[in-house]
């Protein structure tokens, strides 16, 4: 994690990472003001913190009350050598906690983060740079030997050389990437999360049988989803992105609307129309750009190449957004390599959809295949050691498709978790498989895991798949698990071979989706200096449901963005119409404006908690339709969980508005009691709220030129980082 530190008055001290800011000073004997804990006591909290972390987390998998449980922790510093300390953690727990609870949860304090790496010992090293934030060589901790040279299966460079490329080309564009956890508790299955130091919002998980090839998969998607764009994907890009030559790529093309806001007919194609606007529904209006919000200047559309003839397709970059999150793109050594990637993506994804929602139940493979790769079977009795049983089935239906799928059981809940892989080859679709189940996941993150159903309607539900393509967390149908399978094991294998691996693997599998009757397209993205693609199989690679396109498009964010960022600036004419808007539009009432409007605001502040419900009810508020206002505050404190401080705002702000609202009381015999229980500085608020000098408290006031908006600006900082590379290849610059 990068910390940033500013230098304030005195001996002062601001330290800035994520969306944090911490103050440090030092006592007065030592010259300070006393203002703050001093750096190294900060220190000595974070110790006695994470070890009441891991106990508290330990309490909550076995529903163990935490309220009578007092943690406490003393230095007990060598008098002969301060450095050397001694750290004693201390734990009161309740008669009524069982033997076997309480080593648990001593044992769960031995875990603690903190603690280990002191164990540990960590290396400093420190140095002069001539910028700090020109300095973006990789914060990477695995270094791996330049004369080495490890190769695996559908890797076209070796392991060493495919680090060293994507590392060296994500410092040349100025991101530099940190790692921020490792993780490696069966044998052979390692995962890491690494993510921009400046721009932590922009990630990656990366999984593999050895902590080399994890860190490869987590820069390779690091790369894939910059050269794609969907880091950014909802977001608001800003004004100077919208108006520039080109907004997402430099072979973009804008296309007008025709009359009656019919599609242009230079988008999509005969084929694809079919598919996206089956009922003739679609219009030009729904496919704006989310990220410039540039209405005057038509209709993004991003250049394909049809596989079938080689012709180019042009599809709206907000249908794209729309439909496909992050499915059918990839990175790669080379074009073939990350092809052969992006098509076993959407082979798994799709696959599980058919098994998922079909209730299929998969053929076990057999116990002699198993063990032909010693390492997958280590990794899997490592999970089976540690009481979670794990069936591993045969998911090509029959030897159609390249997929397989490891499904873990957790017999403490009850919840199961089916995992996919696809490839070519069996080994590693088995290996993606088991590594993808245990990616970024502990043994207590196990525990969250939904139970399984024989209730049909919620396997089908659409949006379950969306769950289980965004972490799989999706709910199963017992069905699945019926030992009389609707396909006999096939030992299949679709793998290339010699130097033209990947190029014959890819042939393979397009020629599948072809047999299928389904058209392909691709687009290449070479730009940044890495090779890296997306290919969309139209009526078969979608995660989201082509009707998303008219009832839930992104771009619902063009009828809010600009009035809730000027929300202080509104008359109460505009507010009125805004407010129109949000009861009008079927919003979620506890949907969060941030996702509403495409803006990365600080989760930890009122505008990143903000839903549509509060929103509407700041606006009431402001309005002095009280009625209103007093109906939606009853709902906020029904079912919202906002901060402590939040709801006992709202909470005054109830109380205030029944007196108001009832003729037979008047306020001041109230105020007195009233700033008893709340306090001044509250019932200042909720009275200014009431009176009309106080308006939409705790939301700070900005604009579409998004000023105040850190968290924010630090995303587009990373994409303007992109925009600069880009525009430079294309000789923009």
């Amino acid at each position: 994690m990068e910390i940033k530190v500013n230098f304030l008055d005195k001996l002062r001290l601001e330290a800035k990472f994520d969306d944090f800011t911490v103050i440090a000073d030092q006592p007065i004997r030592y010259k300070g003001d006393g203002s703050a804990p001093g750096p190294f006591d900060y220190f000595l909290a974070s110790s006695a913190l994470c070890a009441a972390y891991f106990v508290k987390l330990y309490c909550n998998t076995r529903n163990i009350p935490t309220e009578n449980i007092r943690l406490s922790q003393n230095n007990i510093v060598d008098p002969e050598n301060r450095y050397k300390q001694i750290f004693k953690i201390q734990v009161e727990l309740p008669e009524d906690i069982s033997d076997k609870d309480r080593q648990g949860i001593l044992r769960s304090i031995d875990r603690c983060t903190v603690k280990k790496v002191v164990q540990e010992g960590p290396d400093f090293i420190i140095e002069e740079v001539a910028n700090l934030d020109a300095d973006a060589q990789a914060l990477l901790t695995v270094q791996p030997e330049a004369d080495t040279s490890t190769y695996i299966l559908g890797k076209d460079l070796p392991l060493e050389q495919t680090i060293a490329n994507m590392s060296g080309l994500l410092a040349e564009i100025g991101i530099k990437i940190e790692i921020a956890s490792w993780r490696n508790i069966v044998p052979n299955v390692w995962s890491l999360h690494i993510r921009d130091a400046h721009s932590p919002m922009c990630f990656t998980n990366g999984k593999g049988a050895t902590k080399e090839s994890a860190l490869a998969s987590a820069l390779g998607e690091y790369i894939e989803r910059i050269s794609n764009n969907h880091f950014y994907a909802g977001a608001y890009w800003g004004e100077d992105i919208a108006n520039a030559a080109f907004v997402h790529y430099p072979d973009e093309r804008w296309f007008k609307p025709g009359r009656k806001d019919k599609l242009p007919p230079e988008i999509l194609d005969e084929y694809t129309l079919a598919v996206y606007d089956p009922d003739g529904e679609l219009r030009g209006s729904h496919l704006i750009d989310t990220n410039s919000g540039n209405v005057a200047r038509g209709i993004c559309s991003l250049p394909f190449t049809r596989q079938s003839d080689g012709q180019t397709v042009y599809f709206p970059s907000n249908l794209i957004e729309n439909l496909y999150a992050s499915n059918g793109m990839s990175a790669g050594n080379t074009l073939a390599e990350a092809q052969v990637q992006c098509l076993s993506e959407i082979f798994e994804r799709a696959v599980k959809r058919e098994i998922l929602e079909g209730e299929i139940a998969l053929p076990d493979v057999p116990q002699a295949v198993l063990a032909k790769y010693p390492g997958i079977v280590a990794g899997i009795k490592g999970l089976e050691e540690q009481g979670f049983p794990v069936l591993v089935k045969d998911a090509s239906l029959g030897g159609q498709y390249p997929v397989m799928c490891v499904t873990l059981m957790n017999p403490r809940t009850g919840g199961v978790f089916a995992s996919f892989g696809a490839h070519p080859s069996l080994e590693v679709a088995l290996e993606r498989s088991l590594t993808e189940l245990m990616q970024g996941r502990s043994f207590e993150g196990l525990n969250d895991l939904p139970r399984p159903t024989f209730a049909s309607e919620a396997v089908t539900e659409p949006y379950n798949f969306v769950e289980h393509f965004i972490d799989s967390s999706g709910v199963v149908s017992w069905r699945f698990f019926s030992a009389r399978a609707d396909y006999d094991f096939v030992e299949w294998d679709f793998s290339g071979h010699g130097e033209n691996s990947n190029a014959d693997e890819a042939a393979t599998l397009l020629a599948i989706l072809e047999a299928m009757g389904k058209e392909v397209y691709t687009a290449v993205y070479d730009q940044l200096g890495a090779t890296a693609c997306r290919i969309l199989v139209p009526g078969y690679s979608e995660v989201y449901p082509v009707e998303d396109l008219i009832w839930d498009n992104t771009n619902k964010s063009l009828l809010f963005r600009a009035d809730v960022l000027n929300l202080h600036r509104l008359n109460d004419e505009q507010l009125e119409a805004l407010l129109e808007r949000l009861e009008n539009n079927e919003l979620d009432e506890y949907g969060d404006i941030a996702t509403l409007i495409g803006i990365e605001f600080d989760e930890n502040t009122e505008w990143g908690q903000l839903t549509v419900l509060e929103l509407r009810l700041l606006i009431n508020l402001a309005l002095r339709q009280f009625e209103e206002a007093h109906e939606l505050v009853g709902a906020f404190l029904q079912y919202n969980d906002n901060t402590v401080e939040r709801g006992l705002f709202y909470q005054a702000l109830n109380v205030v508005l029944e007196v108001v609202l009832d003729d037979e009381m008047e306020l001041d015999d109230y105020v007195v009691n009233f700033r008893r229980m709340f306090g001044d500085a509250r019932m200042d608020a909720v009275l200014g709220s009431v009176d009309g000098s106080v308006r939409f408290h705790g939301l700070t006031p900005t604009s579409m030129r998004l000023e105040g908006l850190d968290r924010h600006q630090r995303l587009l900082d990373s994409y303007k980082k992109l925009h600069a590379a880009r525009a430079k290849a294309a000789g923009h610059v």
